[in-house]
């Protein structure tokens, strides 16, 4: 195996700047960089990562928690993070919360175990206060799809409400006015704010909060399918139902197949994500963009900035949300 010693001698360097090259810990001219890489290679020398660990205290790793680990929102998210670190030599080590506090504590210290160099929390359940002493502990952390004033500069968010607000506008403007509801789990701060954005639509309109025709959902299909027959329940006629996610929305128009009811005809419905399935429901979903990848691939960015000191694109911590209008809504 070949040794740093002869990776030095072929390209003609020092030990100490075949090192800063290995390790990414000083600036070295680009052609004594690539004549220490092309030594590396034609010798196939592979660095000791532990080695390396020791002189960069870094493990160049990344902890990620998010709640679940199924679906395809938390894939496409788990995908463009990896995606970004890879292509810098850096690596994941994933968890899963579960939306459970204790869960989520105990993923984040385990993370930290493993001596991740910063982590990339997707949590739901821990309190701020439990994350404002993450911080001040000296953890590395950036937080998705949640906002914390007293750690604003770690937070990267949609605007939910604007999401919500926009889905619900969007079938005012196509002249429904009775109008159901499914939402997320309501103690959920992205379920309460999509809710919030909705009744701000609504007041917009004149249109009166109808109560009866709210449903408290899960974020997942079998919520979307439970939601509309209730809904249908009821008894109370609507013309447009609301989404507060794709799955729902997407277990809804299985549910009214099921009936049967003619689709966008006699029902339109909205979702919220626009998940890579929207595209292939019947028919297709009119949905609200949440630019999932996107954030997530700013938070890998979050982290190369301001853990490892790399030059990256000017960072956004805010995503606005916006409708994309395919076939499962109709003017009424």
């Amino acid at each position: 195996m070949a040794t740093i010693y002869e990776v030095s001698k072929l390209a003609g360097v020092s030990l100490a700047t075949v090192s800063r090259v290995i390790n990414n810990t000083a600036q070295v001219r680009e052609a004594t960089r690539v004549k220490v890489e092309a030594a590396m290679q034609e010798l196939g020398y592979r660095p000791n990562s532990v080695a390396q660990s020791l002189a960069s205290n870094r493990s160049n790793s990344i902890g990620i928690l998010v709640s679940e680990l199924s679906g395809p929102f938390y894939g496409e998210l788990l995908a463009r993070i990896e995606e970004e670190f890879r292509t810098v030599g850096k690596h994941v080590i994933i968890a899963a919360g579960h939306s459970d506090a204790e869960l989520e504590r105990e993923s984040i210290e385990f993370l930290r175990s493993r001596n991740c160099d910063a982590l990339i929390l997707h949590v739901e359940s821990v309190s701020d206060n439990y994350l404002r002493g993450l911080a001040d502990g000296g953890c590395d952390f950036v937080l998705i799809n949640r906002y914390v004033r007293a750690i604003a500069d770690r937070c990267i968010t949609l605007d939910n409400r604007q999401g919500g607000y926009l889905a619900t506008h969007h079938m005012l403007e196509l002249g429904h006015r009775d109008i159901a509801y499914v939402s997320g789990p309501m103690w959920k701060n992205d379920a309460k704010e999509r809710y919030a954005g909705h009744l701000e639509a609504l007041a917009e309109f004149g249109v009166a909060e109808n109560k009866t025709l709210f449903f408290e959902g899960d974020f997942q299909e079998t919520g979307g399918v439970r939601g509309l027959q209730h809904l249908l329940g009821t008894d109370v006629p609507f013309s447009a139902l609301v989404c507060a996610n794709d799955e729902m929305a997407s277990g809804a128009i299985t549910a009214a197949h099921d009936i049967p009811l003619d689709l966008p005809q006699q029902l339109s419905v909205i979702g919220f994500d626009n998940v890579n399935f929207a595209h292939y429901t019947y028919p297709k979903l009119t949905t609200v963009d949440y630019p999932i990848a996107e954030i997530g691939q700013m938070a890998a960015r979050w982290v190369l900035k301001n853990v490892y000191h790399q030059p990256v694109k000017e960072l956004q911590d805010v995503f606005e949300p916006r409708v994309i209008e395919r076939d499962s809504t109709q003017k009424i």
